[in-house]
């Protein structure tokens, strides 16, 4: 009998390869949990309590948050940035004139002196801003 060439027939695979998946499902954690922490753009503080209603929301306000050791810091939508007082009312002011309506927030730790918030206050209505609003948690129950 001749040499027959046996043919066999290969079979499709029919699983999936679930390696590069894992590969780039590795890749996004690691971003994420390097990325995650830098999210928390604010200054730490411990908002007063209190059971206020909240103020209607008329777009993104400019929020002054006023540290326990009296530093003040400008957040216009950005990162805050720590400011003194002077260059706050230059700051605020020139907000201000082009936007009159401009809705502005101070919030100040728990345990800051009122001293320090008066003199935030100050300074914004140093630099025209007609309404002041403050920030605060709302009370546990």
């Amino acid at each position: 009998m001749s040499e027959q060439y046996i043919r066999r027939r290969r079979r499709r695979m029919s699983e999936i390869n679930v390696v590069p998946y894992i590969d780039v499902m590795l890749v996004l954690l690691v971003i994420f949990m390097i990325t995650a922490p830098l999210m928390n753009l604010g200054v730490e503080i411990e908002l007063p309590t209190g059971n206020a209603e909240p103020m209607e929301d008329q777009g993104d306000p400019l929020m002054v948050t006023v540290t326990a050791s009296g530093d003040f810091y400008l957040d216009t939508g950005d990162q805050p940035q720590l400011i003194d007082g002077e260059t706050l009312v230059a700051t605020v002011s020139a907000i201000a004139a082009r936007n009159p309506d401009l809705q502005v927030l101070v919030g100040g730790d728990r345990q800051t002196s009122y001293q320090y918030i008066y003199q935030a206050m100050v300074y914004l209505q140093q630099a025209g801003v007609a309404s002041v609003g403050l920030v605060g948690d709302a009370e546990e129950e």
